[in-house]
């Protein structure tokens, strides 16, 4: 077979290690030129890199089993779970096996009286919630695709539209079973809210995106469907208006569930896209969760704060219809601004600010794509800082594409000027490790010895993050 990278494991190697996963998994790997494209593709612009095989694990004393395997003849592992990484995580730059996580998707267990489940990592985020209906519980962390997988989106540190009060992955994950590079099984934590016993292993899994081990099981957060659940829509004068507007909130306290920004041409791509009407101007999307009572005082408050900052006005969405209508023209962001400008790619990235410099950073970005003549649209998180950028330009135009990187590198840089951070959500993958030194300096040493002693041989998800 050949190696699927010029860079890739030597062909012996693979072919080894092909024909023992054939022998023990028969039908569950798969070599075809176009599955292995499938996994190494990229909702990016980062140049494809498919794996040399991939295996669907059922267990995690098979993911084990597939590790020891690779971990014998130095052959790369790289999880994947829906493909929908923002940075090349799913990336193969040496080739190597795929792990595809698609048949591990169980609730194993659900304990009610402790608002805590157990899960499988290629469980998505619907499937989950669609089990927990009839329970009153819900898992609130929405990064925007309902197909991403919790394995994903705990490797990934993810979290989305929720995380103004319910916070991201790091505070949701109580504790992982986990494979480590030499094939050992690792269960990090108990389900206890809280411990003081040694290092914090579960963090340091929470984010990793793969380098350190392969997460086989999660143990996460649950929460109370809320009782009240409003939301609205609310347009402004200028995104300056609207940037205050959630900086006061958030100082003052209101308990706000979510609170998300689009501006002018964002908006005009969603309407394009989704054949909504609403006005092309800088909004807000909001959305209440507390008793009927708390909910309506919070609304007012809101609404006072608004006003003054510039608010055109206040749209109801009382109705779930409605209100999934609003939230699944917010979560189409990225695939309305593809269909408004057919023939370009997208760039999508983000960052993250303190909220008392998300206005200076949104309002320098804009003034930056003006000044470049660049099609941008902005959407974001910004009830903590967050906020996404989805530059688009012509494919074959390499002038317009280092345009654009140029672009994203002084976001980049911008944000972490202002004490924030070159990515909120999407993680470092391939596409971030430029700026993590400029982000943590001497950090980078210590997350490179930290990979080199859990694995030596650099076969877990080689070359993201900090490539040895």
């Amino acid at each position: 077979m050949v190696a699927a990278n010029p860079s890739a494991t030597s062909d012996g190697a693979v072919q080894t290690v092909v024909a023992i996963l054939r022998q023990r998994f028969g039908d569950r790997v798969q070599t075809g030129e176009a599955m292995r494209r499938q996994h190494g593709h990229t909702l990016t612009w980062i140049e494809n890199q498919p794996p040399d095989v991939i295996v669907w694990p059922e267990s995690t004393e098979e993911v084990a089993e597939i590790v020891r395997i690779a971990s014998t003849h130095g052959v790369p592992m790289i999880p994947f779970g829906a493909g929908t990484s923002l940075e090349g995580h799913v990336n193969a730059p040496q080739g190597g096996i795929s792990l595809d996580f698609s048949n591990m998707t169980q609730v194993l267990q659900v304990n009610e009286r402790d608002l805590d489940c157990v899960v499988q990592p290629g469980i998505s985020r619907k499937a989950i919630n669609d089990y927990l209906r009839d329970t009153g519980l819900f898992f609130p962390i929405d990064p925007g695709a309902e197909e991403a997988t919790l394995g994903g989106m705990a490797a990934t540190r993810a979290s989305g539209t929720n995380a103004v009060r319910y916070g991201t992955m790091r505070e949701n994950v109580l504790n992982v079973t986990a494979v480590m590079a030499d094939g050992s099984i690792v269960r990090t934590a108990g389900r206890a809210r809280k411990s003081a016993a040694g290092y914090d292993l579960t963090r340091l899994l929470v984010g990793s995106e793969g380098t350190l081990g392969i997460i086989t099981e999660l143990t996460v957060r649950l929460y109370g469907i809320p009782e009240t659940i409003l939301a609205a829509v609310c347009p402004f004068k200028s995104i300056e208006g609207a940037c205050n507007t959630v900086i006061q909130a958030i100082q003052l306290g209101l308990g706000l569930a979510r609170i998300e920004l689009l501006d002018e041409m964002q908006v005009h791509a969603t309407n394009v896209y989704a054949k909504t009407t609403y006005e092309e101007c800088p909004t807000l999307f909001l959305e209440f969760h507390g008793s009927p009572v708390s909910a309506r005082d919070q609304v007012e408050q809101f609404r006072e704060i608004a006003e003054l900052e510039g608010a055109v006005r206040f749209d109801w969405a009382e109705r779930e219809e409605t209100r999934r209508q609003m939230w699944k023209a917010r979560h189409d962001a990225y695939w309305a601004v593809r269909s408004t400008w057919p023939g370009h790619e997208t760039l999508a990235t983000d960052v993250c600010v303190p909220i008392s410099r998300l206005a200076e950073c949104v309002l320098e970005t804009k003034k930056d794509i003006e000044q470049h003549g660049l099609i941008a649209p902005i959407v974001g998180h910004v009830g903590d800082g967050n906020f996404h950028t989805s530059p688009v330009f012509k494919p074959d135009d390499p002038d317009a594409r280092k345009k654009i990187e140029d672009f994203v590198g002084r976001l980049a840089e911008r944000a972490i000027a202002m004490e924030g951070t070159c990515t909120g959500e999407h993680g470092v993958g391939q596409g971030k490790i430029k700026y993590l030194r400029s982000e943590i300096g001497a950090g980078v040493d210590v997350m490179r010895q930290i990979k080199q002693a859990l694995d030596p041989q650099n076969i877990l998800n080689p070359g993201k993050i900090v490539p040895l």
